[in-house]
């Protein structure tokens, strides 16, 4: 079980350092070789290098107050964007392995084996397989229904987490109206105290800050959705693929029904799967 975790670990370990260098590529490293080009043809042009503040500066200057929530709100959808997707691999919810593994064991009549198999996995498809193995002593129809519901609380559980990703698209778009507003009430209001003509660099203040806002909150939105649709579809993808295997796992119970003791005390897991797999043995033969 451990050489099955630590694989799937350090994939996502390598998945998520290599989003992250992107991302700071994207961010950090481009904006600075094209500020070194502007900065080697400004002194090609003049004979003398000038001095320019960094893409960063000049975006902090200009949005003024609106730069540290938009900077919260990328810091955040980028790892909401990390984690989602690393929630959603495929191994986490149907493991090759496990599947193969559980077939082999009960074509050779170890149910208990097979049963604490998917009982000790942390997968979805296991956890709606044991849902399913601890309710057949009420009928396959039950067991189903259990199954059912293990699946529909753990979609509910990362449908809830892809919901804050979308909120945070809104967000964005929020607040980078609320800067372009806020910048152009700067602009009018620096017309409307001055008694002469405003010089042009005062009202570009104004103006920079309701623009420059307003591409940042599209810059935040735009991916948001976008990652939001294709983790949604992608989830959809995962629990149907989910139901259909594990539906698959429990089609050789189906028919059969686990009698309680005499004493009306419910058998253990493991007595359960091993007497359904008996009389789903006896039932094919």
């Amino acid at each position: 079980m451990s050489s099955m975790v630590m694989p799937q670990r350090s994939r996502s370990l390598r998945y998520t350092v290599f989003l992250l260098l992107s991302i700071g590529y994207a961010t950090c490293v481009l904006p600075a070789l094209a500020q070194d080009e502007k900065k080697a043809a400004a002194t090609e042009d003049t004979g003398e290098p000038i001095t320019q503040e960094s893409v960063l500066e000049w975006i902090y200057r200009a949005e003024g107050g609106f730069f540290w929530p938009q900077l919260a709100i990328s810091i955040a959808l980028v790892a909401l964007i990390v984690t989602n997707s690393l929630a959603l691999v495929r191994s986490r919810f149907v493991p090759d392995s496990l599947v193969a593994e559980f077939d082999r064991l009960v074509k050779e009549r170890k149910y208990a084996d097979a049963f604490e198999l998917v009982r000790n996995d942390p997968s979805l498809l296991a956890q709606v397989v044991t849902a399913g193995l601890m309710r057949l002593p009420d009928g396959y129809s039950e067991a189903i229904e259990a199954m059912q519901e293990v699946a529909e609380e753990e979609t509910m559980k990362h449908e809830h987490r892809l919901s804050y990703l979308a909120m945070l698209g809104n967000i964005a778009t929020m607040v980078g109206l609320l800067g372009t507003v806020w910048g152009m009430v700067r602009s009018f209001r620096t017309i409307a105290i001055s008694d002469v003509t405003p010089k042009p660099s005062e009202l570009a203040q104004g103006v920079s800050q309701a623009l420059v806002t307003t591409i940042g909150g599209l810059m935040q939105a735009i991916p948001a959705i976008f990652f939001f649709t294709i983790l949604k579809n992608l989830l959809a993808r995962r629990v149907l693929e989910v139901g259909i295997r594990s539906e698959q796992m429990m089609l050789r119970f189906k028919g059969v029904s686990v009698q309680r003791k005499a004493t009306g005390q419910r058998p253990s897991a493991p007595q359960q799967a091993k007497a359904a797999g008996e009389q789903g043995g006896k039932g094919a033969s």
